[in-house]
């Protein structure tokens, strides 16, 4: 076989990691409430599926705005027929002006600067090919999203040096981390081209304070490196304190700021709930990355069909209003349930205000303070509980025992049965070593629930974030 590309056969991509393995995983065996009650329950997926019911209605109600209606139709062919990369011109003013309302209208976007990009995920990668070459590195504050290492990196050849953050703080970021992560890398001859942080946070669910954001201006300016903030979760928020916007931030500070080195990553899939549609948006405030990350942006361009769906969908204002305002209260809601249930068998969970997971403590199950003793109690939730949550140390944490939990990706049912998994085990693990370990064991009897490995679906159910079938991590 004639040889590959270095992308096609570098192990850069991340899937590896114990946050895709969780993922193949449930592939293997999804949770159904009747035709697989023994299944793997889906927490690893940050996705909101709390308001759709909204969505559906508006669609019922607007058939119109869709192409492939009978009241719509008559846009088809205009629609249909090429589009250039800068986008419906009522698309992008659409998502401008959601943008501002996401953030409680206290600032404004400019619809000139909006970039498509395919998801948030190509948008990262876009605004990295535009800011950094191959060998750079951004500095990335930990804990953070696993999929960065392939949105950043695997095929811009970019790097990640991570800012490490502690519970001892809540895992904030401080300027002395930050100063000691930039002076370790430039002295092992690395070239930092940019700081890359999101707020609100994933995993930890936390948004930014005012001042650490313009500690964050102030540092990149002082550098003259970029900053790039992910902000797909800004209206995710459900309790105080409220998301402050970089926007927000760098209109109020000195003159002297070079806004030209600051760009904002956006998306619907979070917001909104439709990861499908694939809506990634970069805004930046530096003219040459808007015009190169235009001409970029035909590589994954947002289908014109779901443009034009959306372009209406976000200018019916009262639709709006009511959807932030709801979801919300529904986030706050499924946050209460799950945390609450949690504490009862002594499970903590780091105070969170924003996003769709929380971050959650389980360093007192472990049975050793490890890295490997975090792995292997993933292991026993992922085959034994059925639960796939995330490990920290797949978000780069620092500090063995906590897990990203997410919660609104299922119905109220499932919820039930995921929270009665998981304080059944973590009542088992608290049990004491007096005890048999035929009496230990997971049974039916006991807790009502079997743990069963076989697979009840004679079919795979296979994620395109997961080709590969089966797990060794799994398996050791």
């Amino acid at each position: 076989m004639a040889t590959l590309s270095k992308i096609a056969t570098n192990d850069r991509h991340g899937e590896e990691s114990p946050y895709f393995h969780g993922w193949k995983a449930y592939d293997r065996n999804p949770y159904h409430p009747t035709q697989n009650p023994e299944g793997v329950i889906q927490m690893g997926l940050a996705e909101n599926q709390l308001c759709f019911d909204l969505i559906k209605e508006w669609i019922s109600k607007n058939p119109s705005a869709s192409i492939c209606t009978a009241e719509g139709v008559d846009k088809f062919k205009d629609i249909a027929n090429f589009q250039d990369y800068h986008g419906l011109p009522e698309f992008r003013q659409a998502v401008a002006k959601f943008m501002s309302r996401a953030r409680g209208g206290r600032v404004t976007f400019d619809p000139q600067r909006v970039v498509m990009a395919g998801g948030a995920t190509g948008a990262n990668e876009l605004i990295t090919f535009c800011i950094a070459d191959p060998g750079d590195a951004f500095l990335v504050p930990s804990p953070y999203y696993p999929a960065f290492d392939r949105d950043l990196g695997w095929r811009t050849g970019v790097k990640i040096v991570p800012v490490n953050c502690y519970s001892s703080n809540n895992f904030q970021i401080t300027r002395e981390a930050l100063e000691e992560a930039y002076k370790k890398a430039r002295e092992a001859n690395i070239n930092v081209k940019g700081l890359i942080i999101t707020n609100p946070s994933n995993p930890l669910g936390t948004t930014l304070h005012r001042d650490t954001l313009e500690s964050l201006v102030s540092f990149v300016n002082e550098n003259n490196i970029h900053l790039v903030v992910d902000e797909i979760y800004a209206a995710t928020v459900f309790n105080s304190p409220k998301f402050v916007s970089i926007t927000e931030v760098i209109e109020k500070m000195d003159s002297n700021i070079n806004r030209d080195n600051v760009h904002v990553i956006y998306s619907l899939s979070k917001d909104m709930g439709l990861p499908g549609f694939r809506v990634g948006i970069v805004y930046s405030y530096n003219d040459v990355v808007v015009d190169c990350g235009r001409k970029m942006s035909s590589f994954g361009l947002i289908s014109s069909q779901t443009q034009y769906l959306l372009a209406s969908m976000l200018n019916d204002d009262e639709f709006v209003d009511n959807f932030l305002e709801e979801s919300s209260k529904r986030l706050a809601k499924r946050y209460q349930t799950f945390t609450k249930g949690l504490e009862k068998v002594g499970i903590n969970c780091l105070k969170s205000n924003a996003g769709l997971f929380f971050w959650m403590n389980l360093g007192h199950l472990l049975k050793e303070q490890t890295l490997e003793g975090e792995m292997k109690l993933w292991r026993m939730i992922i085959n034994d509980v059925k639960l796939n949550v995330s490990p920290g140390s797949s978000f780069q944490c620092t500090e063995p025992g906590w897990f990203r939990v997410c919660y609104a990706n299922m119905d109220d049912e499932t919820v039930h049965v995921a929270l009665n998994r998981i304080r059944a085990f973590a009542c088992q693990g608290q049990e004491t070593s007096s005890e048999s370990p035929k009496k230990k064991r997971w049974q039916k009897n006991d807790l009502h629930l079997s743990f069963s490995s076989r697979m009840i679906y004679e079919e795979k159910v296979m994620s395109p974030h997961s080709p590969i079938p089966q797990s060794p991590l799994l398996r050791a």
